[in-house]
């Protein structure tokens, strides 16, 4: 079996390769404040405890110890290979997207990220697609923002956050920019950040662990509710965390859309159909999780996702898809073509 498994694993690879759709970035340095408010939640990298990692910095606080793996595009390229990852898409560190800053200070934060993230793309575009931040605390300038990162500078889309200091992505005020989106053609990777119900957990370091994957199912199932995926069919949203607890929660709606007509007549379409729009990442740590993915979304709207190079990430991507016991033409879907279609990519380029 064991050796069945590595001829498969060769012959998938050299097929078409494994693109990792969750992976995060974080800039070598940031640039000083230079606006005119006082204890503004502005960014910096401080020196780690060790050479090879540096302290992300807020209000004068270390918010996280990262790896420099992180801005590194070469040490990233190494420990691609040794997880057979052929190709990255990298997204901010949510964190980065910056919702509570004032909207004007957000741009200036997120178009210098912007401007990194085209660099680091342009230079290595035979293994990494890169994903853009926008100020979505302000609409219209975050629709302006997006354009450039779509176009100007060629990126494949965004990252957004569950929520934008607490307002649901499904709300009524965000719909002018899932239009735009959907217009320019941009995907969008969704990922928990400032989740609710920190109050509810009992220990420390849970929020991601525990909080985020209720996040990310409020933040799905918003975009249920709100019709938004009906009214914009063309847009291409992908969910971290296989679509956090939304799977769980999906045969709850679909049964009281069927029981009681006020939730009816939230939705024109059924939950389930909606729900197989959606792209997901296959972050859950287990096979029986991912056959529910499957299940769930369809086999043409899961990804292979990692969250690198953090400490939560699954650093055997490929071996996840392996031990499903899928029959090859699955196989191929998930490890590369679901992330081509994602991106609206024919292929990904290959270094010059």
């Amino acid at each position: 079996m064991d050796c069945h498994r590595t001829q498969r694993r060769v012959l998938v690879k050299h097929s078409c390769g494994l693109v990792d759709v969750h992976t995060h970035w974080v800039p070598e340095h940031f640039p000083s404040y230079v606006g005119a408010r006082k204890s503004v939640a502005w960014p910096s990298i401080a020196p780690g405890s060790h050479a090879c990692e540096r302290n992300v910095m807020i209000e004068g606080k270390v918010y996280r110890t990262v790896p420099d793996t992180s801005w590194d595009a070469a040490k990233r390229a190494a420990e691609m290979a040794t997880m057979e990852v052929t190709h990255q898409v990298v997204s901010p560190m949510p964190e980065l997207l910056s919702y509570w800053l004032e909207a004007d200070d957000a741009l200036a934060l997120t178009r210098y990220m912007n401007d990194e993230l085209a660099a680091l793309q342009r230079a290595n575009r035979g293994q990494l697609t890169c994903l853009g931040a926008v100020p979505l605390q302000d609409v219209d300038m975050a629709i302006r923002e997006l354009e450039r990162v779509v176009g100007a500078l060629g990126l494949a889309g965004v990252e957004l956050g569950t929520n934008i200091n607490g307002k649901p992505l499904g709300h009524a005020d965000l719909q002018p920019f899932f239009a735009a989106a959907e217009k320019l053609g941009a995907a969008i990777f969704v990922h928990g950040l400032r989740p609710a119900g920190m109050d509810r957990l009992v220990g420390a370091g849970l929020e991601q662990v525990v909080a985020f994957p209720g996040e990310v199912g409020l933040s799905a199932a918003s975009l249920l509710t709100s019709g938004l995926l009906v009214r914009h069919p063309g847009l291409r949203i992908a969910f971290s965390h296989g679509g956090g607890a939304l799977p769980m929660m999906l045969p709850r709606l679909q049964h009281a859309w069927t029981q009681m007509p006020g939730v009816r007549k939230l939705m024109e379409q059924s939950p389930r159909d909606m729900a197989r729009k959606l792209f997901v990442d296959d972050l859950v740590y287990d096979s029986t999780a991912i056959h529910y993915l499957l299940a769930t979304y369809g086999k043409t709207q899961v990804m292979a996702g990692t969250d690198y190079p953090f400490a939560i990430l699954d650093r055997e991507p490929a071996r996840r898809i392996d031990d499903l016991q899928l029959d090859e033409a699955t196989v191929r879907l998930l490890r590369h073509d679901n992330a081509l279609r994602w991106l609206a990519r024919e292929s990904f380029e290959t270094p010059a």
